[in-house]
């Protein structure tokens, strides 16, 4: 026997083949072309490949673009015929693409989202020595943080490209002042190639460098360019009242006051201190913490608020920023440690009560500003836990008297919960992503906000001249933000065009100006198209989408109809709306569609998942609360379904009679029940037999016992040990039991927190190398090992818009299922990869040969 133990734009374009001759297809074109007006930016991405091989094959485009941007375009030119891309109805896009969608082909799908950026992919048949052409369109407005703009556009060409290029053209007629260009791949050599040119109120920058240039070394086919190319600047701002540009019956009023005084805030830092929180984020959170602080003005008064289940306040009011406060109150922070579970609701009362009982004794400055900083990595799970509730509680404490800033830490966080709560209490929400740079991430959010030059600030027009406005009233105005509002011109009496902007700050400010038309009129020969009206529009129907979550039922309903009706009439791609390209027609028949949707950044738990790429050979597994698996990589698609079986049942997985394997499974419950009632089950116990081998081997959560000659040999996970009859075994997370001439099973050990209130360690279990296994293989997870047939149709909208129902013809049944997705663990055990599946419900039920509770066995290495 042998067992071995393991350890185991923005915008990116990338055009690859799936086949494993990567000469066959030359990329000999890649094109980026950016426009700049007005912080309108309007960007072009033109790739170009080249089919060599004798044969038709697959070629992949992908890139990722803003998450602020909306797709506009998206077409491909084949053999001289152009396919266009048409923005639709999500749900009529649906039924256009149910084909494609059914049988895994999905290309086409903005499947991912990192931190900035959203992914973008569709693959394409070409046929032999044929061109194919893929052009991307998309808009957004440059937002202004920290005194700057960026531009960024994220390149990973994978080979040297004939013709790369990356244009980009700025006009701002308020006159830029200051460009600069970088890239985090550049190198001493590449530095040089930017070409930059500015001239009062328009940049040119441009990077072009040859094939040669490009390698990582001469003859080499590496290439260098793997990274990000930025673009920064900003623009001069010797107004006060700002800058208005008025186009073809539309306005856009860019409002960024220079030279204002900050005005002090009252800041109160509500910092999650749960058994969650453990190792590297309490220590970011810790190193976070002592940078701000030390950065406080002594204008400021601030409040630390540490909570698990219960609450720690550093002291019971707000202290002044004083050097002595400073000081104490870091060594408050040096202190924090992780433990118990997570009370939101009163934590963040906590710290509302404390603003609102030192504004009552004004120990607080008149002229100031009160926020909450919110910063946590979890779901509620103590004290008040349903959402709305704790929603309702906190906007009404506040009752619109502060701020409220939510800090989401990790993929674990209800993002769409603290996005909500920051938009009721005027704040903002931001997803801290886990990282080595979480720390700075931590800062930067604090940057944006921690300086107030203006706080309720009223943009007004003349109410005879304008409508169709914009957010006009900001309840503030940051240190290097900028507020921008758009409108339509009801007639051209541009004359009478009266602006009024009225904000407090550390003291009252009022601007006005009349309009000049003849400033419009020399300005308008720069302007590229329709610019204002587009931005308008992209302006309206965002915010538009952020609003959804704030006003009544038949106010949110309003605005997501409006929403919706100016993403169709502008060909934006937002998360309403839908493109669809109709494919070239290929063997599977004509008219396969594809489709482009938009996520929101609360759909985005587990931003690295989504990039999954399916294995070579099918994998089956079982992790989680049990979560049952079959990926079918020939397919391109997955099954899965989940048993859910009372605490202490042991069930068969896989019972292979002619070669002597049985491996069998024990699950297991939570601590107790949690407060949403659901009882979790896990596998903590695995029985595997290797009856021709005379091998026994037993995998917990403990430890791994081995029986061999008659005696048993137990091991812990964090053992080296030598086994007579083994090899060295080495184990931590990962184990990996490899049956001489057989199959392979790895099972996987999470670890959960020692003092979780609920959950316990749990174990995965994953078989590859099934098709060495014989005909008779069954079990739970082996009846599938050689294959199972099955068509899915009748794909129609589910509970959840990113979860469409369809039906499964599968062993002479018709099935209601659900696309979804399972976490695969094998290559990040931390976090896992998302595998898109059909999910099968009631255990189950009509997949599996007979019922759940026929695979239940008596004993870990018992047959019945």
């Amino acid at each position: 026997s042998k067992f071995q133990i393991s350890f185991s734009f923005v915008c990116l374009f990338l055009l690859q083949k799936r086949s494993t001759n990567e000469a066959t297809v030359e990329v000999y074109s890649v094109k980026v072309d950016c426009t700049v007006t007005y912080r309108f930016a309007h960007t072009v991405i033109t790739s170009k490949a080249l089919n060599k091989a004798n044969f038709s094959q697959e070629i992949v485009f992908e890139m990722e673009l803003p998450k602020t941007a909306f797709i506009t375009n998206f077409s491909m030119e084949i053999d001289g015929q152009i396919y266009v891309g048409e923005v639709k109805e999500k749900e009529k896009a649906k039924k256009q693409y149910e084909k494609a969608v059914s049988s895994g082909r999905t290309a086409g799908l903005v499947k991912a989202s990192g931190r900035k950026m959203e992914k973008f992919s569709v693959s394409v048949n070409i046929a032999a020595e044929s061109n194919v052409t893929f052009i991307m369109t998309y808009e957004e407005l440059l937002q202004r943080k920290l005194g700057q703009y960026e531009i960024l556009t994220r390149v990973k060409p994978k080979q040297p490209i004939q013709e790369f290029q990356i244009v980009t053209n700025i006009y701002e007629p308020q006159g830029i002042s200051y460009v600069d260009a970088n890239a985090t791949f550049f190198s001493n050599e590449l530095l040089p190639l930017v070409e930059k040119r500015v001239t009062g109120n328009k940049a040119h920058i441009s990077f072009s460098p040859t094939m040669e240039q490009q390698r990582k070394c001469p003859g080499c086919d590496g290439t260098l360019i793997d990274g990000d190319f930025i673009i920064k600047y900003d623009v001069n701002r010797a107004k006060s009242l700002g800058d208005i540009q008025i186009v073809n019956g539309y306005f856009v009023h860019f409002f960024a006051p220079p030279d204002l005084p900050t005005v002090p805030k009252n800041v109160v830092f509500v910092i999650d201190r749960s058994g969650s929180m453990s190792g590297r984020k309490i220590e970011q959170t810790r190193e976070a913490l002592l940078a701000i602080l030390k950065d406080l003005s002594e204008e400021d008064h601030f409040a630390l608020i540490l909570f698990d289940d219960s609450t720690d306040s550093w002291r019971t009011s707000l202290s002044k920023a004083t050097k002595e406060n400073v000081a104490a109150g870091m060594d408050f922070v040096r202190m924090i440690q992780q433990r118990g579970s997570t009370n939101i609701n009163n934590a963040v009362l906590e710290g509302v009560n404390m603003l609102v009982k030192d504004r009552q004794e004004k120990k607080l400055p008149e002229r100031s500003t009160d926020m909450i900083i919110l910063l946590t990595d979890g779901m509620p799970n103590s004290g008040e836990y349903h959402l709305p509730k704790i929603q309702e509680n906190i906007r009404s404490a506040i009752g619109e008297k502060m701020s409220l800033f939510c800090l989401g830490f990790g993929n674990d966080v209800d993002y769409s919960f603290l996005d909500v709560m920051s938009k009721q209490n005027k704040g903002v929400a931001r997803r801290i992503f886990e990282g080595s740079d979480a720390a700075v991430q931590l800062q930067g959010f604090y940057e944006e906000v921690a300086s107030t030059l203006l706080s309720e600030v009223d943009l007004r027009y003349p109410d005879n001249a304008v409508d169709s406005l914009t957010t006009n009233h900001y309840s503030q105005f940051f240190k290097g933000s900028e507020i921008v509002v758009a409108g339509r011109v009801m007639n051209n009496d541009l004359d009478n065009f009266m602006v009024e902007v009225f904000g407090q700050g550390v003291r009252t400010r009022k601007w006005q100006k009349f309009r000049d038309n003849a400033e419009v009129e020399r300005r308008r020969e720069y302007i590229f198209g329709d610019f204002t009206e587009r931005l308008w529009a992209y302006l309206t129907i965002q915010q538009l989408l952020e609003n959804r979550s704030k006003g009544t039922e038949d106010e949110n309903a309003n605005a997501t109809a409006k929403a919706l009706e100016m993403s169709l009439h502008y060909s934006f791609v937002t998360p309403l709306t839908s493109m669809v390209v109709t494919k070239p027609e290929t063997e599977d028949g004509p008219d396969s569609p594809f489709i482009a949707d938009k996520l929101t950044e609360a759909h985005q738990y587990r931003p690295p998942s989504y990039a999954y790429q399916q294995p070579a050979q099918p994998t089956y597994f079982v992790d989680g609360d049990p979560h049952f698996m079959i990926e079918l990589p020939e397919r391109d698609d997955a099954l899965c379904f989940n048993i859910n079986g009372i605490p202490g049942t042991i069930f068969n997985l896989v019972r292979d009679p002619e070669q002597g394997i049985l491996v069998n499974g024990q699950i297991i419950g939570d601590k107790k029940i949690a407060p949403d009632g659901k009882i979790n089950t896990y596998f903590w116990r695995f029985g595997i037999i290797h009856q021709t081998l005379g091998v026994r081997l037993e995998v917990s959560t403990q430890d791994i016992s081995v029986l061999q000659d008659g005696k048993w040999v137990k091991l812990l996970w964090s053992d080296t040990a030598s086994v007579k009859g083994l090899n060295n075994m080495k184990y931590k997370i990962h184990l990996t039991v490899t049956l001489k001439d057989s199959v392979k099973f790895v099972v996987l050990l999470h670890k959960v927190w020692v003092k979780h209130p609920y959950h316990r360690d749990y174990l995965g279990f994953y078989t590859l190398d099934s098709h060495l296994l014989s005909p008779s293989v069954h079990g739970l997870l082996g009846q599938f090992y050689h294959g199972i047939e099955y068509e899915v149709s009748g794909l129609r909208p589910g509970e959840v818009p990113e979860k469409p129902d369809a039906i499964m013809y599968v062993k002479g049944q018709e099935l209601n299922v659900t696309r979804g997705w399972q976490r695969d663990f094998q290559r990040d055990v931390k976090n896992g990869e998302n595998v898109p599946c059909w999910f099968i419900h009631s255990n189950g039920t009509g997949l599996i040969d007979g019922d759940a509770t026929d695979y239940v066995v008596s004993g870990l290495f018992k047959t019945v």
